[in-house]
């Protein structure tokens, strides 16, 4: 049975049993600040589970793309070098919200595994919760008496807590869980050793395939459990793991799911077959994994970056090409290429990979280009290190060039060098704990105080309501005490789409107390305070920064536009990538790979301009089905999660119309005026450009011409201000070329002449000498001019460079391959005398200080430590 008839055959059989299927979740969420990635497939029913909004369906199954490489499942460093770790998986599940439990959960996941799929019963087990004191939690009697009808006791096995009590977070909805494994091991293997005593042992072929989740009760934040008001199910499947169960394979990656990919990386390092080098299946493993976790997350809208969830997207893919670099021979980008091949294997199932593969693959390349020259500088960087590499020197190798620990050491021991495995692991727990410091949050549990029900957003008609306080909590983070209120009705807008929050107050009869600012988590709205209301009983009357809304506003809508101008003027490749709407400015991220030039800036400009000026009214519509939306011509955004109903935007159906929960202009006149003030590359395959509308575009405009008056006036108000000013950059020009040129007079000059005071001892030549010079490069080409005429030669120069003291240490080819001397280390020791630091290669090195007095205490102390 291949992967896709599997994978057709779970859904088919849900539906059967009255499940709506339903789409993947992306991979990369927008409003749950507790996660950077979809990471199980509960993730986007969290909000069902929590109380938050009403589930459309009661019974709901899906195949789900999820990602495991940071926080609590942090899997990546054991990806590839195992059989059966993953950064992205899919994880097909069912759910039942308040309908059904256990009976028909254990009943179904029998059915399907033993008569759907033939899986042998004789190799299955199933373990159930044992109980736990601390929770005064009974064992989960009730899931083995149902399991008992199915299959036989000895089968049946109690598990921990750890593994079979289930939980969404330190707090929030949990259970006990079920869960159904299988033994594939050869039938010699299984005689010697019963699969029931290898269950939850990490063993590669006795492996879970299923859990089942009974959620009952929810966890507060003070360790406690309370029952949940209804009782709901949560199933999990791990898709790979069931194909390799159904196809008889001892590897998630000898299925069909991994070896095109596989084959074809294969076939492309210099003829290798997998299975016949250890180290090699490994590079192969990983870059299959890989490129599915990267693909699907740039697909899903987010790129590789230096912080957060791109940070982690970028780590991917770095140890990817490492490996394919390092072990498979790929100097040239590859991974790109896998992206055509991964888009075709799964366009039936998750077909935004394959509406974008070109975008994808680019994106993918550039940063192949990318990492290909970090990876080269750090293996340079290596070159010039000591035989033994710090913990420090390691960490930077993992940190900075996404060197693992392994890579640093085999390069060291080839080398006939070590590692300082200690130190680079204190180095990568000062990290952890930087970062669990900087994500500390305490979240106190909800306190109720009203009727506990979805709060009604009323902020498209209204700036100014009457609400009353649902319910409230305590956060801190980083030191800071704040408060969360949710209100039976709010006309606050909360982030979302890239518009920023609302602020403003709530004022009864006795109080005013400010809003700060106004989030989503998941689907709840909660608004930000500083303190709590005396009474909370009190009716309050709700005000919105209206100003502040206006200017937004302004901003939002003008993004639509600006939207609609760069696909009339680029091409309909363009897609929004990410933005960011406020009362100053708006930024907008689009899917482009080159540079807008003059002309194009300007034309984008001109038509949102024009949008303006003809005061285009607002259609908007709201509760369209997403089906009917598409097909009015609305653009769907990737990576953005949609409900079954939307809410559309149009200024001119022939022009703009969106998908857009923000908030907008009646008519594009109350934009005023919008001007383009940057744009510039953010990623591979993105630029982003930065606006400003109504007042801030006059602002800008206005302070642009008094910046031209006042050049004006400083070149005394040419008749051309653009022609005299290149006279001027073209002068200027050519008197730094007349002073390098005596610069470099002085620099010959000057190296004759220490060249002149070089003493010769048996071992070497020797210069010890106080300069001046007029800047650093000058420093340097004397240095290296000097080593091309001694071969054996020790420089030491203490210089004067434009009013701060250097020192740069130089030696010779011939004595630098004795190792008598190390540049670094004494540059090092001199920077001391001058309050500075440095350093460099073992043959040449300089350092930078604060005190010019204490050049002539360096060439003391540089003739102690060469002559002791």
């Amino acid at each position: 049975m291949d992967c896709n008839t599997v994978r057709r055959k779970f859904l088919e059989f849900f539906e059967s049993k009255g499940h709506k299927i339903v789409p993947s979740a992306p991979l990369v969420l927008k409003n749950d600040p507790t996660l950077l990635f979809t990471n199980s497939g509960m993730v986007q029913f969290k909000d069902n589970f929590l109380g938050h909004s009403k589930p459309l369906y009661n019974r709901v199954a899906d195949t789900q793309k999820c990602l495991r490489v940071s926080g609590k499942h942090n899997d990546l460093e054991d990806v590839g070098l195992d059989t059966y770790h993953h950064t992205l998986f899919e994880m097909l599940g069912n759910w039942s919200f308040g309908d059904y439990f256990k009976k028909e959960a254990i009943a179904w996941a029998w059915e399907l595994l033993t008569e759907v799929y033939q899986l042998p019963k004789e190799r299955l087990y199933v373990t159930v919760f044992g109980g736990d004191k601390n929770d005064h939690l009974p064992a989960d009697a009730d899931a083995e008496n149902l399991w008992k009808q199915h299959i036989a006791a000895d089968r049946i096995l109690y598990g921990s807590k750890k593994d079979n009590f289930w939980e969404m977070g330190e707090q929030g909805p949990c259970g006990p869980c079920s869960e159904i494994h299988i033994d594939l091991r050869p039938e010699a293997e299984i005689k010697t050793k019963p699969g029931k005593e290898l269950v939850n042992n990490d063993h590669p072929q006795v492996v879970e395939i299923w859990n089942l989740v009974f959620m009952e009760f929810n966890r507060k934040a003070d360790g406690s459990l309370e029952k949940l008001p209804a009782q709901h199910v949560d199933t999990g499947m791990g898709f790979e793991r069931l194909c390799m169960a159904i196809q008889q394979k001892t590897s998630n990656y000898d299925t069909d799911v991994f070896r095109p990919l596989m084959n074809f990386i294969a076939l492309h390092a210099d003829g290798y077959h997998y299975g016949t080098d250890a180290k090699k299946d490994i590079a192969v493993r990983v870059m299959a994994d890989h490129i599915r976790a990267v693909a699907f997350a740039i697909a899903d809208g987010q790129l590789p970056s230096n912080t957060g969830a791109g940070y982690v997207i970028r780590r991917i893919l770095r140890r990817a090409v490492r490996y394919g670099f390092s072990y498979l021979n790929f100097k040239e980008p590859f991974m790109h290429r896998l992206v055509p091949l991964l888009a075709l294997q799964l366009k039936d199932v998750f077909p935004e990979l394959h509406q974008q593969e070109e975008y994808v693959a680019r994106v993918v390349h550039e940063e192949e280009i990318s990492f290909l020259r970090t990876l080269e500088k750090g293996l340079r960087l290596i070159e010039n290190y000591d035989k033994t590499i710090s913990g420090v020197q390691a960490f930077e190798l993992y940190d900075t060039f996404g060197f693992p620990f392994d890579l640093t050491s085999l390069i060291a021991r080839e080398k006939n060098g070590s590692v300082d495995e200690k130190g680079f692991h204190e180095e990568m727990a000062k990290q952890k704990s930087r970062s669990k410091a900087d994500a500390a949050k305490e979240t106190g549990d909800w306190i109720l105080t009203g009727e506990d029900k979805k709060t009604e957003f009323i902020g498209y008609d209204h700036l100014e309501s009457e609400i009353r306080i649902v319910k409230y909590r305590k956060i801190k983070q980083k030191n800071k005490e704040l408060f969360q209120l949710v209100f039976d009705k709010t006309p606050f807008y909360a982030e979302s789409g890239g518009q920023v929050g609302d602020t403003g107050v709530i004022e009864s009869v006795n109080e005013k107390i400010n809003i700060t600012d106004t989030k989503k988590e998941n689907e709840l709205i909660v608004h930000f305070t500083e303190k709590l209301p005396e009474s909370f009983s009190s009716v309050f009357i709700a005000r919105v920064n209206q100003l502040k809304r206006e200017l937004i506003k302004n901003n939002h809508s003008a993004t639509h536009l600006l939207h609609a101008a760069l696909r009339q003027v680029l091409g309909k490749h363009v897609e929004q990538k990410g933005s960011l709407v406020n009362e100053k400015n708006l930024r907008f991220d689009f899917s482009h790979f080159a540079a807008l030039t003059p002309e194009e800036v300007a034309r984008v400009e001109q038509i949102v301009n024009q949008k303006i000026r003809e005061n285009i009214l607002l259609t908007e519509q709201r509760h369209v089905p997403i089906e009917q939306a598409k097909a009015m011509g609305a653009m769907a955004l990737f990576g953005e999660k949609y409900g079954e109903f939307v809410r559309m935007i149009t200024f001119n159906p022939k022009f703009s119309v969106e998908l857009c929960g923000g908030t907008h202009v009646a008519a594009t006149g109350h934009i005023g005026l919008f001007k383009i003030i940057s744009e510039s590359s953010v990623a591979a395959g993105v630029r982003r450009i930065e606006a400003v509308t109504a007042e801030g575009a006059q602002e800008f405009v206005n302070e642009s011409l008094a910046l031209l008056t006042e050049v004006k006036l400083l070149l005394k108000n040419p008749k051309d201000t653009a022609a005299s000013l290149q006279n001027l950059m073209e002068e200027k020009q050519a008197l730094e070329k007349k002073l390098d040129f005596l610069y470099q007079q002085q620099s010959n000059v000057l190296k004759d002449t220490l060249a002149l005071k070089a003493v010769k001892k048996k071992e070497y030549t020797l210069i010890l000498d106080k300069v001046t010079v007029p800047n650093a490069e000058t420093l340097k080409n004397i240095a290296y001019a000097l080593r091309n005429q001694f071969d054996d030669l020790l420089l030491v120069l203490a210089a004067e460079v434009e009013g701060k003291p250097q020192v740069a240490v130089m030696i010779g080819e011939k004595l630098a391959a004795t190792n008598q001397f190390h540049a670094g280390n004494l540059v090092k020791e001199l920077a001391k005398e001058i309050d500075g630091g440095g350093g460099g290669q073992p043959f040449f090195a300089t350092a930078g200080g604060k005190n010019l007095n204490g050049l002539d205490v360096v060439l003391a102390k540089a003739t102690l430590l060469i002559l002791k």
